[in-house]
């Protein structure tokens, strides 16, 4: 297959086996990409500009997005372990129903980026940049979020079981059907957050600490206090 003909001659890849190819230096800035149905397994787009382009039901196992510009891109459906996307600029990027187990957002640009459904098992986001990201639906269980900044934000369905949310700030944060059971917390910033719809599970004395000024719900309280031998009446 001539990949650079491929990439000059068309905007729409349906169904091409690009796995472990080199392609950042084959794309032209004439007109976003889309891939629909691809194999880029380990396919390299380090550096690349892919402003605007979409994946829609991509194997994305190892892909390589360092340093690429994805400013307005679109995955949807697909993905697979192992993604990169550190130093890559994610401006009004948006993530819906991807596999995102175990990938690295390290130092990116993450400004109004939405992950919505999305699998996000053991993903590094340590050190990422911008405001304004969100989290729908999303499965962050085993996450490495150490200073990620959620002021203000509202999360809804977002799972963060035993994630790393050391020195990250929820100043204002809006919980909704989310889970926080056995997070790390060391150093995370609470105030004013309302944590009256999410599951914190077992809060022992130093998690207790990490929720100074936050807000929760009468049946949180009576939890907290019953495991220290206290009933509510």
């Amino acid at each position: 297959m001539d990949v650079a003909r491929l990439l000059a001659d068309q905007r729409e890849i349906n169904g091409v086996d690009l796995a472990r190819l080199s392609l950042g230096d084959h794309l032209t800035g004439e007109g976003p990409y889309v891939f629909k149905e691809c194999d880029l397994t380990g396919a390299d787009f380090s550096g690349a500009s892919l402003v605007g382009a979409s994946f829609e039901g991509c194997v994305l196992e190892r892909a390589d997005f360092r340093r690429t510009d994805l400013d307005g891109a679109r995955f949807s459906g697909g993905g697979g372990a192992g993604l990169r996307f550190a130093n890559a600029e994610l401006v009004d990027a948006a993530f819906t129903d991807v596999d995102l187990s175990g990938a690295n957002f390290g130092r990116a640009l993450l400004t109004d980026v939405v992950f919505t459904g999305c699998r996000m098992i053991g993903a590094v986001l340590t050190g990422c940049r911008g405001i304004g990201y969100r989290f729908d639906g999303a499965n962050l269980m085993l996450a490495d979020l150490i200073g990620c900044s959620f002021r203000g934000a509202h999360l809804r369905g977002t799972r963060l079981d035993e994630a790393n949310l050391s020195n990250c700030d929820f100043t204002n944060a809006v919980f909704e059907d989310c889970r926080m059971i056995g997070a790390r917390t060391v150093d995370t910033v609470f105030t004013m957050a309302d944590l009256r719809g999410l599951d914190l599970g077992e809060v022992d004395d130093t998690r207790l600490r990490s929720l100074r000024g936050a807000i929760i719900s009468p049946s949180q309280a009576a939890l907290i206090l019953a495991s220290r031998g206290l009933t509510v009446n």
